[in-house]
Parts: C-alpha cells; structure tokens; sequence
C-alpha cells in the first residue's frame, strides 16, 4: 500500500477470470478527487480507481476492458446494500441482518428436520476466495451435516481435472507458469480463445510465435486467437476426442514416438496405441471435417519442436465425454515426450478467477480440503482432526452440481447458494430455473440481485473483492491475495461473518472465524499432506513474493512453479495414458434439429454477466445476446445482419439478434451466454453429463434455427419474469436495469414456491 498527496494505493487483484491479473486501486477522500468523478447518486464514500500495477509477473500490468472497470460495480446504485426478505405478498423487502439471518437459520434448520440433513443442498462460486470456499464446505458438513455441496466451478474445469489427476496424479490448472508459453516450441491450443476470455494471457502466444514458436488452433470458430495462429483446425463441434486420436495415430505411424521417454516415465502406451490405431485419418477427416493434411501439419509442428503444450479450454472440456476428451490430448502430449520435461506438459486454461483453489479446499461434493477426497478414511480423519469433530460426523459425497440443482424441489428443499448465478448459467437452465421456483426455501448470499437472488426467499448481500482481503488461486497455481481498499459499506456484511452468524444460529458457536487471515491459517493445517498442500503459504510470504505456488508443504520451502519435472504425481511416479475411443455426442443433429449450437463468452462481458452486465462501457462494448451463423447459412435461411432469429433445441427456444461471419462453420450456430431473457443461451444447451467429471455437454447440442418477425413476437422459454409475472423491489436496495427484464422480485400467486 503506497499513500501520496491524500490518496492511498493498495496492491490488490481483478475479480474476474483465472489470471487475477495485479492491478491497483487508488482511494481518495471525495474532496481529493481524481482522474474522473462518480455519479453524485451512485458515487461510493472514497473516489477509487483502478491503476495499472506492473509490477506483477502474469500481467505485467496489462488490463483487459473488464478489469479497468472493475470498480465501477463498488456503486452504491448497482450492489446491494441491505438483506431482502420476501414477505407475505410474495415481495422482496429491506430488513435488518438478525431478521434476515434468524429467518435463514430457521428456515434451513426446518427442512432438516423435516425431510433429513441431506434435503439442505449447498451451491457455492469458482470466484470466491479460497478463505470463504473452505469455509462454506466446512458449513455444509460441520453446521448443516449435508452431503450436498458443490459448486459452479464444476461447469468450468471439472474434466479437465479429473483427467489430469489420472494422468498425472495431482490436478492443477497449468503445471508450469504462464511465462513458460513464451519460450515454448508450439503449443496446440484446443477450444481456448483467450484474446476475447483473458487478454492478458495472448502476449505469451504472440512472444512465443515471435521466438518462432508455432501456434496450432483448434475451434469450430475463427476467433480472434485462430486468426492470430500458424495453423487452424476447425472440426465439427463434438469431435475433439476424435482429432485427438487421429494426430496420436498420425505420430505413431510417422515414427515420432518418443520411446525411451514412454518406457521410462509412464504407463498404459499399448492401450493407447491400440485406441489410436482404430482413428485413421481418413476415418478421422470424415468425423471431424479436418483434412488430412492440415492433420499431418499440426503432427510435425509439434512433434519437431523441442519442446510443446497442449492447452484446452472449455471446448473439448464441456463435453459429456470431456474427460475421454482430455485424456486423448494427454496422451498426445505423453507419447511424443512432451511433459515432465521443461517447457512442456499438458494444461487447462481454467476460467473462473478462483476455480482452482475453489475446488480444491472443499466446494466439490467429493473433495474435502487440500484436495482430499471424501471417501478416504484418512483423509476423513486429518480433516475431522483440525475441524474438531467426528470422522464419522462428515458426509459421505453428494450430487454434482447439476444433479444437485436437478433435484431441487424434490429430494433437495432447501438451497443455499453463495456467489453463483445459476438461473443464467446452468444448462437447460428454464428446467433449473423451475426447480429453483419449486423449493420450499432458497437462499442467496452476492453483492448484486442476480436473477438468481431475485427468486430467494432471503438475499444476502456481501462485500465485494475490493473492501475485504482473501486469497485466489490462479490458473498457475499461484496463491494470490487480493487486499482490502476499501470499508465494508453500511449495511453489507463479509461472507465469512454472514456464516459465523449462521453457524452460531444453527449451535455450532466455535471455528468459524471472521478474520480472513484466521480462516486461511486453518486451511493451511487442513491441507497439510494433501495434493494441494498449502501448509507453508502465508499471507506474509504471499505479499512478500508476489504469490506462492503450491504444493508448499512448509514455510521454508520455496513453492512449485513446475511440477512433474522428476516424477509425477501418481504412487509410482509415472503418468497414466487413457487410451479413450471416438463416440458421438449425446445428442447429433437430425431432420427436426438439423444445426450444432457451440456457446461461449465475449470480450466486454464475464460468466452469467451478473456484475458485468452493470457496467456502462462494458454494456456498450457487448450490449446484448445475438447468434452467430455462416452467410450461407443466413441466405438459406432468408435471415439478414441483425435479424431476430430463433434458436430452437428439445428444451427449448432462445431468440437473439443474426451476426453473420464466415469465421464459423455453416452447419453450426453460437451464442454467448452472459444474458437472461429470451435470449439466454443455456435455455437451449443440453444438461448431458459426463459420467466421470459431471460437466454438462455445453459445448454441443442440435438445435433449429428459425427467422422470427421481430423479437417480441418470439415468446420466452428462458425468462425468469415469464416464468414468475413480474412485481417491484420494495425498498432501495439496488435493482437496476442490466437485463433482468422486470425481475421477478414477487411471486405471483400459485406459482411453484409461492408458498414458501
């Protein structure tokens, strides 16, 4: 923290995606001023800004749109700044925290006692501190004896890892840090487009090409990142397994195998070739639409370089064979000798700004802290040990996250849910939508109404990443910590207070610490031994070393920016092939739905676009849903630039402004999926999961593309006010008009959960 001339800059980090790129916040007095001024309705106690901060190795000091307006979410006319209670008429209304939290207390402990432990689920965010995710899991199974937590984060990354860790024994997003792409020799970069989801990031792959590294790109799309690539492969959507193995059959018959490496340092190749052998590249080219030769170009490129990654991203990840999927890659990487080795490896371009450490210390309903797993006695037993309970005490392993939310309204009634907005981001989302509505009590604790908040029964507001101080972890396996800048507003309390108040309500008066600094003290001693071992990371090294990358099994060892260098992480030290085979989606196009649906993000918006879609510049910048689709397919379609058009699946229906490009394929349509309404995105998507990870098949789905008269005409299959009839906010506690489409902040009688 540096103070000059009247105004104070912390040292902190972006609350958005996994880079956590370091920037600055500058404060000052209101008299002080600064380079620009607030609205005087909406202006926050202290001007603040964010400054560039280079200091900072990912960044450097580089801020995407996102990040150099991250502060104008702090405004008092854009966050929550009181409880909402719904009262009898169904209206959400301002009310004190002890009506609001005795209200929660009850309500959860009721449908405890009345339908089981177990009937009580708990949702949590990839993008809350590693402090408030260990805590959260420690309420769920410490306070509310509930096996039923898990997290959004299991829509991000959750293939990938489990992939990872039965490749390589340990699962962590990159296991080398970012520098490491700029001095690499190529680098196969599958179903990531970081020029529009991490800016940042794209000057590792620009310095690498400009050392004449190759870049091979793997998307449906041309994106801003293909275009920028030596080489871009652009296959069906689904058939990423399938690209695969054709190239492992490619380096195998073209005699790249490195032998001693697969002889030395892993297991399972004869299987893998066996796999590979059955995907010949014809068979492959007539899967995927990949020629053969484009084929052959990506083999040499990254088998004659000295060293190369392979990166995936939510492309061949959000699948519902996404871990077969990643798997293959792995294999790729494995049989040409590209990892273990400096420079090279396989890693996952995680998304959310903490969906590392977010599973890794206890969200996921099989993980317990230090990424432990649920179902080992010992590691039952060092938890239960630091938590002071029983072993027997803890739960046993939940639902997915999706399962979880499915169920909601019948084996699951009550549901508390911090940091995550699944009514935008769940798959078949008006079908989650519903089973939200059909509770008997819903919970919601985040710093603005999502459309979420608006169907709870209780919202609780939180103080946002600028005026409380907590660790993330990023992509890298960096421990960062954001810094506090700011008070906690009047009216708003830390998450870390609102679940020591709740736990207290709820008899359990002990370990929940509100001191962000005493909760990381104790996930330090509950992940000590585990896979991610953070026991020699403290906030005092964090500030002093600019981050601290686990595992980091006590204080004087120095961290581990690159693992899998002498052995990995599996008993014997070698890595696992997979040796995966080609199926189809769960569901291909046909007569009635005749299109693939690919979705994804823009540059100007983030996620379910709860905080993004508040901000002004942002809003200008990315204003709205649209689909994207082919010229000839628009011709076929009689459909021009900017016409509504339907996007039709078996769930059903999403309508969004055309935006033609030839950047994507003619037999497949994409639509962002940041906005609510009529045209949210994940109406449409399919909730198929994969039956290791439990990631939906987000990535892929048959949809009918129709042209419609004009937008309102369409109908909405996806709006939470057609769902729930709209009504008012009573109170002043921050609606706003950011695409909530008159949100549902009253029940309308009859409706599912009206009765609540």
């Amino acid at each position: 923290m540096t103070t000059h001339a009247g105004t104070t800059t912390t040292d902190t980090h972006c609350p958005y995606c996994s880079l956590q790129c370091g920037m600055g916040l500058r404060t000052a007095a209101p008299e002080s001023g600064g380079s620009g001024e607030w609205p005087a309705s909406a202006a926050p106690d202290v001007f603040v800004e964010v400054v560039e901060r280079p200091g900072f190795p990912v960044n450097r000091g580089a801020l995407c749109g996102k990040g150099q307006s991250a502060a104008e979410v702090l405004r008092r006319g854009v966050r929550l700044t009181a409880p909402l209670v719904r009262d009898g008429d169904g209206v959400l209304r301002e009310a004190e925290w002890d009506d609001a939290s005795d209200r929660v207390a009850a309500g959860l402990a009721a449908v405890g006692r009345a339908h089981g432990r177990d009937a009580v689920g708990v949702f949590g965010g990839g993008g809350l501190t590693n402090e408030k995710a260990y805590l959260l899991g420690k309420f769920a199974r410490v306070v509310l004896r509930t096996a039923n937590i898990d997290y959004n984060g299991r829509f991000c990354m959750s293939s990938a890892a489990a992939a990872g860790k039965a490749a390589f024994g340990i699962d962590r997003g990159l296991p080398f840090p970012l520098e490491d792409i700029a001095r690499t020799g190529c680098v196969i970069l599958v179903g990531a487009n970081p020029a529009d989801t991490m800016p940042p990031a794209l000057r590792y792959f620009t310095d690498m090409r400009a050392a004449g590294g190759r870049l091979v790109v793997v998307d449906p799309r041309r994106t801003r990142t293909a275009a920028e690539a030596d080489l871009h492969l652009q296959p069906v959507p689904g058939t990423d397994l399938a690209l695969a193995l054709g190239l492992l059959h490619l380096l195998i018959a073209e005699g790249h195998v490195d032998e001693e490496f697969v002889a030395a340092r892993t297991v399972g190749f004869d299987a893998a070739r066996a796999a590979a052998m059955a995907h010949w590249p014809e068979r492959v080219e007539r899967i995927t639409g990949v020629p053969v030769q484009a084929m052959r170009d990506a083999v040499a490129m990254f088998a004659s370089a000295p060293a190369a990654m392979v990166l995936t991203a939510r492309g061949p990840e959000q699948q519902s064979k996404g871990v077969d999927t990643v798997g293959a890659w792995i294999d790729l990487c494995l049989a040409a000798g590209k990892a273990g080795r400096p420079l090279s490896g396989y890693g996952c371009l995680t998304g959310q700004g903490n969906g590392q450490g977010g599973r890794e210390h206890g969200q996921k309903a099989d993980q317990l802290p230090g990424y432990r797993m649920i179902t080992d006695p010992a590691a039952r037993a060092h938890v239960a040990g630091v938590w002071g309970v029983d072993p027997d005490s803890l739960p046993g392993p939940g639902r997915s996250a999706y399962e979880l939310l499915d169920s909601c309204g019948e084996e699951i009634r009550a549901l508390f849910v911090m940091g995550s907005n699944p009514v935008v981001s769940a798959p078949n989302a008006a079908h989650v939508t519903a089973r939200l509505a059909a509770l008997d009590f819903l919970v919601v604790t985040d710093v603005v109404l999502s459309e979420t908040a608006a169907l709870a029964d209780v919202v609780l507001p939180g103080a946002q990443w600028a005026e409380e101080s907590g660790t993330t972890t990023n992509l890298e396996g960096r421990v960062i910590l954001r810094r506090a800048a700011l008070p906690v507003p009047d009216g708003v309390r830390t998450d870390l207070v609102t679940l020591n108040a709740l736990a207290r309500r709820l008899g359990v008066e002990r370990g929940f610490a509100t001191d962000a600094e005493e909760v990381f003290d104790e996930l330090r001693r509950a992940s000590a031994g585990g896979a991610a071992d953070y026991a020699g990371i403290t906030y005092d090294r964090i500030r002093a070393e600019d981050g601290v990358f686990w595992p980091c099994p006590e204080v004087g060892h120095p961290g581990t920016p690159r693992l899998f260098l002498d052995r990995f992480g599996t008993p014997d030290g070698r890595a696992r092939f997979a040796a995966p085979t080609h199926r189809a989606s769960a569901e291909e196009p046909d007569t009635e739905y005749p299109l693939y649906l690919t979705t994804g993000r823009v540059l100007s918006q983030y996620q379910s676009g709860a905080q993004t879609r508040r901000v002004p510049a942002l809003n200008r910048a990315a204003p709205g849903p649209f689909v994207e689709l082919h010229p000839d397919l628009a011709e076929r379609m009689g459909v021009g630039e900017g016409d509504p058009v339907s996007v039709t699946s078996r769930r059903g229906r999403a309508v969004a402004p055309a935006r033609l490009s030839r950047e994507i394929r003619p037999d497949t349509v994409f639509m962002p999926f940041h906005w609510a309404g009529e045209g949210r995105a994940n109406t449409v998507t399919n909730a198929a999961l994969d039956p290791v990870s439990g990631m939906p098949e987000f990535k892929v789905c048959a949809v009918r593309l129709d042209p419609v008269g004009k937008v309102g005409e369409a109908g909405s299959t996806g709006s939470a006010a057609g769902e729930r009839g709209g009504a008012a906010l009573s109170g002043s506690a921050g609606a706003s008009s950011d695409g909530l489409g008159g949100a549902v902040l009253a029940r309308a009688s009859g409706a599912p959960g009206g009765g609540r």
